[in-house]
């Protein structure tokens, strides 16, 4: 019999925030900075998805559904962690879209210390296999190696790192479903040593939708990729891309431009990767001091200013004209817009525009993407697409 009884209330609170509909990564982060709590966030979200044009309010986990789930994560042995927790990542807060809480499975202190992943194609070449299980296992002796649990050079990665030290595996599915098939023992044995790391629910089975939010936590955990064998448009290049953007370094080991299989890591090598044929190429160019390790804020700190700004945390949630949410939907379209762009563009205070910016993301007339860019949702729930009969 599962209890609310028994869970603090703000642990309740903050995995309603997390699991509420059309409350995104970014858009829990702004909730966040102008309510302070997740709980006065919640009071809040009806009266927002109401004057961002939403007449339906969102659906909001019960405290009962909450309560369930936190006592699943702890039934398998798990736990939770939010961001802004003193057990977070550090690295991965750095995320623009970091996942706002993480579900860990073994030693969570892994998540904490030096770490390099080791990504690539599922159906890897033998040899490539045997590269990538070779280099894990020497440098799991001076790092934790993360990867994705994926056949191929995913799981030689974590074989190799169980040999010789500590490995991570992120996951897209929930801590309780073994994925692939066939990677059950693998799968325990990471959990037992090392740790799972996933942002779903338990018994969520993967799909190919939470695929690209599990790489971001590899990368997200990582001081730097390196990549094996990755086919042009993978989930491998993806993860390396988001390393990119976050200022980690990458790492690409060459292979035949005859093999299909290498033609990703061979445009690394063109776009300034460093060239790896073995450990001491990694180890020699990864950069162990974080200091330097934030994402580039270029551009960001006029939004970040008006976050602030729009930061307001009295009972009574901001009115935000009705002016101001039709000038930002006038200035949107279907492609995605930088943020701020869309500051600089408005007439309106850069507060007034932010605030409506979150009315309109709950509501579902506007899309939040990587990059801190936004676009008009073509989502045919959205209002702008909905007859009042739909609605």
């Amino acid at each position: 019999m599962h209890s609310a009884k028994h869970q603090p209330q703000t642990m309740i609170d903050a995995l309603r925030l997390v699991r509420t509909e059309g409350v995104g990564p970014i858009t829990h982060r702004r909730l966040m900075g102008r309510y302070g709590s997740a709980g006065a966030a919640l009071e809040a979200l009806p009266h927002l998805t109401r004057a961002g044009g939403r007449h339906r309010p969102p659906n909001i986990p019960s405290i009962d559904d909450a309560a369930r789930e936190i006592d699943r994560v702890a039934a398998l042995g798990g736990r939770l962690i939010f961001i802004g927790e003193p057990g977070y990542p550090p690295l991965m807060a750095l995320l623009e879209d970091a996942p706002p809480c993480l579900m860990v499975l073994g030693d969570a202190a892994l998540l904490h210390k030096p770490a390099i992943a080791i990504v690539g194609g599922r159906n890897a070449s033998a040899n490539g296999q045997k590269l990538a299980e070779g280099l894990a296992a020497e440098l799991a002796a001076h790092l934790v190696v993360i990867s994705g649990l994926a056949r191929g050079i995913d799981a030689a990665a974590h074989k190799g790192a169980l040999s010789t030290g500590k490995t991570v595996a992120a996951i897209a599915g929930g801590l309780d479903v073994a994925y692939p098939p066939g990677h059950e023992d693998l799968q325990r044995k990471i959990a037992e040593t090392g740790a799972l790391v996933t942002e779903a629910a338990p018994g969520t089975v993967p799909q190919a939708r939470h695929f690209p939010r599990r790489n971001r936590i590899i990368a997200g955990l990582s001081l730097g990729v390196v990549v094996i064998e990755a086919a042009p448009r993978s989930g491998s290049l993806i993860t390396a891309g988001i390393a990119q953007d976050l200022g980690r370094e990458v790492f690409a080991v060459p292979g035949s431009p005859q093999d299909p299989r290498s033609r990703g890591a061979n445009d690394l090598l063109r776009q300034g990767a460093v060239m790896t044929e073995s450990a001491a190429d990694i180890l020699a160019n990864l950069p162990l001091l974080t200091a330097n390790l934030s994402p580039s804020r270029q551009g960001r700190n006029r939004v970040l200013a008006a976050q602030a700004a729009a930061g307001i945390t009295s009972e009574d949630p901001p009115k935000v004209p009705s002016e101001v949410r039709d000038a930002v939907v006038a200035l949107l379209g279907p492609a995605p817009t930088a943020v701020d762009d869309l500051l600089r563009r408005c007439q309106f205070s850069d507060a007034a525009v932010m605030a409506a910016l979150l009315e309109l993301e709950l509501a579902g007339r506007v899309d939040t993407l990587p990059g801190n860019r936004v676009a008009l949702s073509l989502s045919p729930d959205s209002p702008l697409f909905s007859t009042d009969a739909h609605v």
